[in-house]
């Protein structure tokens, strides 16, 4: 599951690639380049007809831990956010981050492995938030492979899931439309339109 992804642009490259508006409830600040659970990310939602860019921390809090990644979409645990579309959000990413599955053999430790959409400097995952009784909170949704996940740029990589990436076209859809419709979108995005990056990890 993705646990790590990078926010590389500034607030107003943001704005004006969701053609969205700075959220004026925001209290909390994104401080760094990359996105940790429990950390502040952008997401952009829609309110009254217009579109924000709101500032979150990542992951619902459960048992004192933030839960970052949606693949069980039936569990009572998000289906009330997934099926209310005032509750579903696009999560701007730059790359984000997978882990192998096998140990570097030089190493003997698992190797970070970053993945972009070449033709998108910033895409977007398909979000959830929910207001909490401290700040709102958000994850993405993710999801399995059809047939050989070695087949796959992520899943040769990670092949138990990967984030649900959205198509610019799917934007509005993923924001209004029912659930049913809204969920025949949680699927691989094509592997031929994704490369692995060279973006460092953060220092320790």
């Amino acid at each position: 599951m993705c646990n790590l992804y990078s926010v590389k642009v500034g607030l107003k490259d943001y704005l004006a690639r969701f053609d969205a508006l700075p959220d004026p409830a925001d209290r909390l600040v994104v401080e760094k380049d990359y996105v940790a659970p429990g950390k502040p990310g952008y997401v952009v939602r829609e309110q009254d007809g217009e579109r924000l860019l709101s500032v979150m921390n990542w992951g619902f809090p459960f048992q004192g831990k933030p839960v970052t990644n949606v693949r069980n979409y039936t569990s009572p645990f998000w289906k009330s956010a997934l099926a209310n579309p005032a509750r579903r959000c696009l999560v701007p990413v730059n790359e984000f981050q997978e882990w192998s599955v096998q140990a570097d053999p030089e190493t003997g430790k698992k190797r970070p492995y970053w993945f972009t959409v070449p033709s998108q400097p910033t895409f977007a995952f398909a979000g959830i938030w929910r207001p909490t009784e401290a700040d709102p909170v958000y994850s993405f949704l993710t999801c399995g492979y059809e047939g050989d996940p070695a087949t796959h740029v992520v899943g040769a990589i990670h092949p138990k899931a990967c984030p649900v990436i959205l198509h610019p076209e799917d934007y509005d859809r993923w924001l209004r439309t029912d659930l049913d419709d809204a969920l025949s979108l949680a699927a691989p995005y094509p592997s031929q339109l994704m490369s692995i990056g060279r973006y460092a990890p953060p220092a320790p």
